[in-house]
Order: C-alpha cells, then structure tokens, then sequence
C-alpha cells in the first residue's frame, strides 16, 4: 500500500487563517454550546417523575415530549446545514443557540403539556443543525492532519452535555422543583452565547471573507454542483454507513444498559443509572482517545483509518458479544466498559473521512448528512430494535445479539477503504 500525505486534496482544504490561540478559544465556546444543546436536550429525563405526577401525564405524553427533539433534529439537520453553508456559519450558530435557550427557558413556564411540547418542538428546530455547522467551523480554522481528533472531541461533548443535563436537571429539581431545571439549562445556554457573540465573528474566524478576490475554490457552490457532492465519492457513502450502523450499539447501550443492570445485576435503580452513566462517560472518553490515536497513526497514511474504523468495530462486537455472555460481576462490567470505550470511537475518524472527500464548502452539510445516517441507522432505531427483541427473547438474550450489526459496520468500512485513495486523487483534480 503507498503511503501518502494525510492532507485534503489541494482547494478543499485551505490553511487557516486565525492564530492557533484564537482557533482554541473557538473551539472552547463551540464546544461550550454543545454541551448547552445536549444539557437542553436531556435535562427533561431528569424531571419525568415530577411531570407525571403534576400534570397528570401518561408515558407516552412523556416520551412524546423527548421524542420530538429527536425527530425536528432528523428532520431539519439536512436543510439548516445547507442554509448555513450558504449564508454564513457563525450567524447560522448564533441564532440556534438562541433560539434552543429561549426554548428552554419557555419549557420552565409551560403551564400545560400542550406548552410543553411546543416548546420541546422549537428547542428540536434550533438545534437541528448545531452539530454540523459547529464542526464546519472548528474544522475550519484548524490544520486538516487534527480532523479526527477534533472531531471526536467535539462530538464527545453531546456524551457529556447529556450527563451534565440529566445530572444537575435532577439536583436542581430536587431542591427548588422542576421549572428551575429548565431556569438553569436556558440561563448557562444564554450565558455562553454572550460570550461567544461577543468573541465569535465571521470575518475573524474568516478572514479570506474580505477577500474579493478570493481563490475560485474557496467560494461557495451552486446548489446544483453541491448537493451531488454529498454524494459523489463512494468512501463517503461507505463513511455513512459505517458509522450509521456503528452507533446501532451506542443508542442501544445509552437506553437499555440501566434496565439491564437493574434486572440482571440486582442494583437499586438510583445505582443503575449512576452505574450506565459511567458506561456513556466511557463511550465519550473513547471517542476522543480513538480520534486521537487515529490521527497519530494516520499522519503519513491515511487509507489506515478506514482499516483502524473497521478494527473498533470488530473489536466492540468481541468484548460486547462476549462481555454479555459472561455471568453478571465485576469481570462482566469491566469488558462492557471496554467495549463501550471503543464503541463509538469510529466517529472521529468517520469525520474525517467524510471532511477529506467532500468540498470544504459544504462540510456543514456534507456532516449534517452524516448526522442524519448515525440516526436514523444507529442512534433511533438501536434501542426501538433492542427493546422489540426483548420482548420477545429478553433483554439479556437480547443484547447478546445486537452487537452482530458492528460487523455490518466494520464491512462498510473495508468496502470504503477501496475507493478512498481514488476519491481523494480525483477531487483533487481541478
């Protein structure tokens, strides 16, 4: 295999243009609204109780009102991302967040599920495309050989901004009720977003912007040549894939893995939750670790993160199929954790495959795409899938099977090996 440079093609991917100080500082308040976005989100599982019991609401009310974030955000990533490659990032992420707090900030006067759900629809609409977007731009102003590093980074913050939510959201309700949990989330949201208004520009972050003369390849696209783009290399759409059906288990792991220690391993619910918590910690912790590796050993070959993509994903299956046929104990937890350290560690390098082979002008939406695949491939129906089969065969018998679809993850990434040299040489010719 030869080696080469692990660089975009020449025009996709030009140097940044802020110092290495202020491209930090970007990524810290970026990343500072992401957790906002996830705390938003997932703050309301933390005052299910309560809401049942004050309204009077049955269970599914409840999910409906978690469930409709999920669908605005499938929905909508697509075409905000594409909005906000066109008409600017850095106002596109500016009005999200807004929008997300004020939202936030209404779910705490909402008298009435009615309310409720109107204001859990309009935080679904301003965070639909934060992730995306959010990534173009960090991207963006950082060098292209730190693409799996950052991007496992970044993404890893949705782990923590949820157990952030779901954690203080439930402290908070404890001691001054459930309203000032949703009082708290807006207030952190709308704090962070002071401060990165009042840092964040769009000719800072890009300053060929006051170019008029700027080189052909760095203007946007018509909408006719972009959107095929999306699509054009075939290890972009094995990227898809792969990922797509590597996140099956994470959703998995995130919605069943507290039941699962409750029924199989006798702990008190509260346990539980502390218990599967830690298994999401680990997961975020690994995508930043595996992102990290990725881009030390990739720097000289790139056709090697396929290969390491597909490795994670064999290794999950191993340690999650097997971890799952132990006996309950300590032994048994210990190989869970390992397998939920590396299940979502190809996220990372997925990124950055899809950033090497798709024009820099469409990077929002080029990853709000790929947003849209580790959804509705992984993260939605992962714990609907889980949840049928235990129905049928029980949830341990169940989970001793869902780990089978890492494999499918695992070939799409050797598939895609096959074809990433061949795209990154031809989008890089003019």
């Amino acid at each position: 295999m030869a080696l080469i440079a692990d660089t975009a093609p020449a025009g996709l991917a030009p140097a940044p243009g802020v110092s290495r100080t202020y491209a930090w500082i970007l990524f810290a308040l970026v990343f500072g609204l992401l957790l906002s976005d996830y705390m938003s989100r997932q703050v309301l599982n933390a005052v299910f109780p309560l809401l049942k019991a004050e309204w009077s609401l049955s269970d599914t009310q409840l999910g409906s009102l978690s469930g409709v974030v999920s669908l605005m955000v499938g929905l909508l990533t697509v075409p905000l991302s594409l909005a906000a490659d066109r008409w600017g990032r850095v106002a596109s992420l500016k009005l999200m967040a807004l929008v997300w707090s004020l939202a936030t900030l209404a779910c705490g006067f909402a008298r009435s599920y009615e309310e409720m759900l109107f204001a859990r629809f309009l935080i679904g609409v301003g965070e639909a495309a934060y992730g995306s977007v959010g990534l173009a731009v960090i991207l963006s102003v950082f060098p292209a050989h730190l693409r799996s590093t950052l991007a496992g980074s970044f993404l890893a913050g949705g782990v923590f901004g949820s157990v952030l939510g779901m954690g203080l959201g439930g402290a908070v309700a404890a001691k001054l009720g459930w309203r000032w949990s949703f009082y708290a989330m807006a207030g952190f949201g709308l704090a962070v977003l002071a401060l990165f208004a009042w840092v964040v520009t769009e000719r800072r972050v890009n300053p060929r912007a006051r170019d008029a003369a700027a080189e052909p390849a760095q203007r946007p696209l018509s909408f006719r040549k972009l959107l095929p783009g999306l699509f054009s290399a075939r290890s972009v759409i094995y990227a898809y894939l792969g990922n797509g059906l590597q996140l099956f288990i994470v959703g998995s792991l995130i919605a069943w893995m507290p039941s699962y220690l409750n029924r199989h391993h006798g702990l008190p619910l509260d346990r539980a939750s502390a218990a599967a918590a830690m298994c999401v910690l680990l997961s975020g912790v690994g995508m930043i670790v595996c992102g990290s590796l990725t881009d030390r050993l990739c720097r000289r070959a790139p056709l090697a993160k396929f290969a390491i993509a597909a490795g994670l994903c064999v290794s999950t299956f191993l340690l999650l199929a097997i971890g799952f046929r132990l006996e309950p104990g300590a032994v048994q937890l210990a190989v869970l954790g390992a397998g939920a350290f590396l299940a979502a560690g190809t996220t990372g390098p997925s990124t950055a495959m899809v950033a090497n082979v798709t024009h820099v002008s469409i990077h929002a939406t080029a990853f709000a795409t790929l947003s849209l695949a580790n959804n509705l491939l992984g993260m939605a129906p992962g714990p609907i899938v889980t949840g049928a089969l235990a129905d049928r065969i029980g949830l341990a018998n169940a989970f001793q099977w869902v780990p089978f679809v890492c494999l499918a993850s695992a070939l799409a990434f050797v598939l895609g090996r096959r074809h990433y040299a061949r795209d990154i040489k031809r989008l890089s010719t003019p």
